[in-house]
């Protein structure tokens, strides 16, 4: 059932204070400053849609404003889309400012400054929703947020009719596995949308090869981090973990097995090194972030046919026969980070090189 609130039965003289909280509470902490002198009203009916959440607002002229104190307040990073049914709003973030017309949709941020000026009464849909669910780059978000966009604009013209749809349907008559697979589609068309404005004239490709990128840069400067995994490399690019396994699947490995790898490499390099000191194996797989050796030891020799002792035995005899340099890749790794490779000549830190 919707959660309704309304000015009508408050007093005039009430009506502001109540109001500001009432948004506050349902959608997030901001401030709201009626432009005229009468009587305010205004109204706000909420649903949910698994995660997502899905509110209609009705106001008399407002101006509203989001700042970094109030956005302190707030305990989870949302997205919000804004569909605009009736009356217009001067919206701004990021430095952008958009004019936004009846049917117009407007991305934005909660967890960046931002502020609606609503000349005359309006109404307006809004759609809220983690940002942990939205898979895409902090970077795209940004090109996105501060503009207005039209039916006529590309992606947005499927995308507006189907909100504005999904906001007037009630929630409570949809079964919650439907409700969550309608949240799964908001969320895979925004994401579209973002895509498809963040990077136009083409795909997202461009993108996605550059966080690539950057997350295999951050995998070679922490592999000795025994708690480096995809949830803390999601976490720290601020994406998803679905996201970031999405970008790997054309990559011809895992996130989890990009880290496997690249730690055995820097594994079997050490332990090939000739030294008058050599440190013991076990040291090695922890520099390397292998916390328990018995793992380490079968992990090495899964890859590599020999275990880490006999490899340091066989890469050193090698070296005093004055045979050919170790290779130090077990089969199915690239050769890669700081000492290079043909792997990095792609990206830089040991990826293999793509099939296609």
């Amino acid at each position: 059932m919707s959660l309704v609130l309304t000015t009508a039965s408050v007093p005039d003289r009430d009506k502001v204070a109540y109001w500001n909280d009432a948004v506050s509470r349902t959608l997030v902490p901001m401030t709201i400053a009626p432009r005229g002198d009468g009587p305010f009203d205004g109204r706000i009916a909420t649903d949910r849609l698994g995660y997502l959440q899905v509110s209609t607002v009705e106001a008399d002229a407002e101006r509203v404003s989001r700042t970094p104190a109030l956005i302190a307040r707030s305990s989870e990073a949302l997205v919000a889309v804004g569909v605009q049914m009736s009356g217009t709003a001067t919206f701004v973030q990021d430095g952008r400012r958009a004019e936004v017309g009846e049917g117009d949709l407007v991305v934005y941020d909660t967890t960046r400054p931002y502020s609606f000026d609503y000349p005359q009464r309006f109404a307006t849909h809004v759609f809220q929703l983690p940002r942990r669910t939205l898979g895409v780059p902090d970077d795209d978000i940004r090109r996105v947020t501060g503009s207005a966009i039209g039916t006529g604009d590309g992606f947005g013209a499927m995308l507006l009719p189907f909100l504005a749809t999904l906001a007037s349907s009630p929630a409570e008559g949809y079964p919650p596995a439907v409700a969550n697979r309608l949240a799964g589609n908001v969320v895979d068309l925004l994401a579209t949308l973002i895509a498809e404005r963040a990077h136009p004239g083409g795909t997202d490709a461009d993108g996605r090869s550059h966080l690539v990128l950057r997350v295999v840069d951050h995998i070679n400067r922490n592999l000795g981090d025994p708690d480096l995994s995809p949830e803390r490399i999601a976490r720290e690019h601020r994406i998803s973990v679905r996201y970031l396994h999405r970008l790997f699947e054309g990559e011809g490995t895992t996130v989890g097995r990009l880290i496997r790898q690249r730690r055995l490499e820097e594994c079997s390099r050490e332990l090939a090194r000739r030294g008058r000191t050599a440190p013991t194996v076990s040291a090695v797989a922890q520099r390397w972030g292998f916390v328990n050796p018995a793992h380490f030891s079968r992990t090495f020799r899964a890859a590599y046919g020999v275990s880490p002792r006999e490899w340091r035995t066989l890469r050193t005899a090698q070296e005093d026969l004055g045979g050919a340099p170790a290779v130090t890749s077990a089969p199915g790794i690239v050769p890669g980070g700081a000492a290079g490779g043909h792997g990095a000549d792609r990206h830089g830190a040991g990826l293999p090189p793509s099939s296609g």
